[in-house]
Order: structure tokens, then sequence, then C-alpha cells
């Protein structure tokens, strides 16, 4: 239960931090909310992605294993990015606001938020 947590608190800081690099491109929350509610908006999505991370996304990659070593790894962009849209689909349908402007700033956001959550994870890991 600790490592999702930690998990759920990681993707939160990596998709808030790509949602601020990429800017109207992808969008967690509506800009008019107060500060509360996006921050609650961002730990949904983050609990959403964490979850599809977590549960779909091993099964898609090893069914892709295959193709994952033809392109040696560069499929793993496409899962993700796919992955990310399946987040945007779920909290849609939860009408929680989150937005990623198509498929290519998806692999985008995914290379950003896959790259910030290392960086986060191995901080917290280092105390």
């Amino acid at each position: 239960m600790e490592r999702f947590l930690s998990t759920w608190l990681v993707s939160a800081v990596a998709l808030a931090f790509s949602a601020w690099l990429l800017g109207d491109r992808m969008d967690i929350g509506d800009p008019n909310d107060p500060a509360t509610q996006r921050v609650i908006t961002l730990l949904v999505v983050a609990l959403v992605f964490t979850l599809v991370s977590s549960i779909i996304g091993p099964i898609v990659k090893v069914l892709s294993l295959p193709f994952i070593i033809i392109t040696l790894g560069l499929a793993l962009l496409v899962i993700n990015a796919l992955l990310l849209l399946l987040t945007q689909r779920i909290t849609d349908a939860f009408d929680v606001t989150f937005f990623v402007d198509g498929f290519w700033w998806a692999v985008l956001a995914s290379v950003v938020i896959s790259m910030s959550q290392t960086v986060v994870a191995g901080l917290v890991g280092k105390r």
C-alpha cells in the first residue's frame, strides 16, 4: 500500500510538471477553479493514471513485447501515450477535467512524465 501511495504522489507531481511544461496542450482542472479544487482534480487524474499504468500497462506491454523488441523500445512511447489518452477518456467519463491535445502531444507528455517520475522517485527515495 505504501508503494502505491508513493507511486500515486510521484505521478501527481510528474503530471503537474508535464501540464505546466506543455501549457495549453495539456490541462488538468479548470483554470477558473480555486487552488484546492485543482489539487483535488490533479490527485484524481494521478490516481486514474496510476491505476491504468499499474493494471493495464503491464498487460499491454507483455502482449506487445515482440513489437517492442523489433522497434528497439520505441513502441513503449506509443504505449505510454495511449495509456495517457486512456486516462483522459476515463476521467472524462467521471466528469474530471483532463485534456491532452492529440496523440503526438500525448507522446511528448508521456516522455516528460516518465522523465519527471524518474527524477522525483530518485529524490524521494534518497532520504
